[in-house]
C-alpha cells in the first residue's frame, strides 16, 4: 500500500510540474501585464497607476479596481491609428511567409523522408544547422547579401542578367526572404516527422492498382501529412506575427509590423500601459488558430476511435 501511494504521489508531481512551470512563466506575467494594461500613464516609475497598496488591505483592494480601465484597449482598436493597420500587416506578412515556408519546406522535408535512413540523421543535422550560429548574426548576413552592392546583386550582374542592381534591401521582399530562412526548420521538423512515418505501402498499393504518383501524392502522401503541415504552419505562423528583428533590419519604413510598433510604444514613447494592451490583444490573436487546432486534433482522435 505504502508503494502504491508513493506511486501514485509521484504520479501527481509529475503532473504539477509543468503546471507549476506554466503557473510562473506564463500566467503570472501575462497577469501582470494585463493589469498594466488597464492601468493609466504617469510621470512616474513605474510609470503608471493605480498601484495595489496591501498596507490598506480589503480597502485598498477595492480602490485600486475601481481606477482600472479599458481605455487603452479602446485607443489601440481605434482604426484611426496605427495598430489596427501593424496588426493587419503582420498577419498579412505572416500568412505570406507561412505559405511560402511551406512551399520551400515540404519538399525538403519529402526528400529527407524518401532518403536512405543511414543518411537521414545527417540531413536532420544540416537542416538544424543555422541554429549553431547567432539569429542575429544570419539576419545581419542578409543585409550584405542583399544590398545594392551586396553579393546577390553582384553575381547577377556577373551573369549578364540584370545591368542595375536592385532593390531588395529595405522593401517586404527582403522580409519574405529573412523570415523563411530563419524559420523554415521550423516548417521542416514537423513535415519530415510526419512523412517519416508514412506507411510506404499505400503507395504501393497505389501503384499496384495503376494510380499515377501525382494522383497517389495529393490522395495518399498529403492528406497523411495533413498533422505536420498545421504545426509546422503554428511554429512558423505565430512567431512571425511578432517578428521584430527580420523587419527592423531588413525592412524598409513602409514595412509596419506589430513587433516594431510595440517595441516603439515601450522604449521610444515609454507608454507601457498601451504597449501591455497591444501584446494582450496580439497574444488573443494569437490564441485563435491554436484553438483552431486542438479542435482538429481533438476530432481526428475521435475520428479514430
Amino acid at each position: 500500500m505504502a508503494l502504491s501511494g508513493e506511486k501514485g504521489a509521484g504520479r501527481y508531481l509529475v503532473i504539477a510540474l509543468p503546471y507549476a512551470w506554466l503557473l510562473a512563466l506564463f500566467l503570472i506575467p501575462f497577469l501582470i501585464v494585463f493589469k498594466i494594461s488597464l492601468s493609466q500613464d504617469v510621470l512616474a516609475m513605474p510609470p503608471y497607476e493605480p498601484l495595489l497598496d496591501l498596507s490598506e488591505g480589503w480597502a485598498g483592494f477595492t480602490v485600486f479596481l475601481s481606477e482600472l480601465s479599458f481605455e487603452n484597449y479602446a485607443y489601440v482598436l481605434d482604426y484611426r491609428n496605427e495598430f489596427m493597420e501593424a496588426y493587419a500587416s503582420s498577419l498579412v506578412i505572416a500568412f505570406i511567409s507561412t505559405v511560402l515556408l511551406l512551399l520551400v519546406g515540404y519538399p525538403i522535408a519529402y526528400a529527407m523522408a524518401r532518403a536512405p535512413r543511414s543518411i537521414q540523421p545527417t540531413l536532420v543535422m544540416l537542416v538544424i544547422l543555422p541554429f549553431w550560429t547567432s539569429f542575429l548574426i544570419r539576419v545581419y548576413a542578409w543585409i550584405g547579401i542583399l544590398s545594392r552592392e551586396g553579393f546577390l546583386n553582384h553575381a547577377l550582374r556577373s551573369m549578364g542578367l540584370i545591368d542595375e542592381p536592385l532593390e531588395i534591401l529595405n522593401t517586404d521582399i527582403a522580409v519574405y526572404i529573412g523570415i523563411v530562412y530563419s524559420y523554415l526548420p521550423f516548417m521542416v521538423l514537423p513535415l519530415y516527422g510526419a512523412l517519416e512515418k508514412l506507411d510506404h505501402t499505400l503507395l504501393e498499393a497505389a501503384e499496384d492498382l495503376g494510380c499515377p504518383p501525382w494522383k497517389a501524392f495529393w490522395t495518399i502522401t498529403f492528406p497523411l501529412s495533413l498533422p505536420g503541415v498545421a504545426a509546422g504552419a503554428l511554429l512558423c505562423f505565430i512567431p512571425a506575427v511578432g517578428e521584430f528583428v527580420i523587419p527592423d533590419l531588413l525592412g524598409g519604413s513602409d514595412t509596419v509590423m506589430i513587433g516594431k510598433v510595440l517595441w516603439t510604444e515601450f522604449t521610444v514613447n515609454r507608454s507601457w500601459t498601451v504597449s501591455s494592451a497591444v501584446a494582450v490583444l496580439l497574444l488573443l490573436v494569437l490564441v485563435i488558430p491554436i484553438v483552431i487546432y486542438q479542435n482538429m486534433q481533438q476530432r481526428q482522435l475521435e475520428a479514430g476511435k
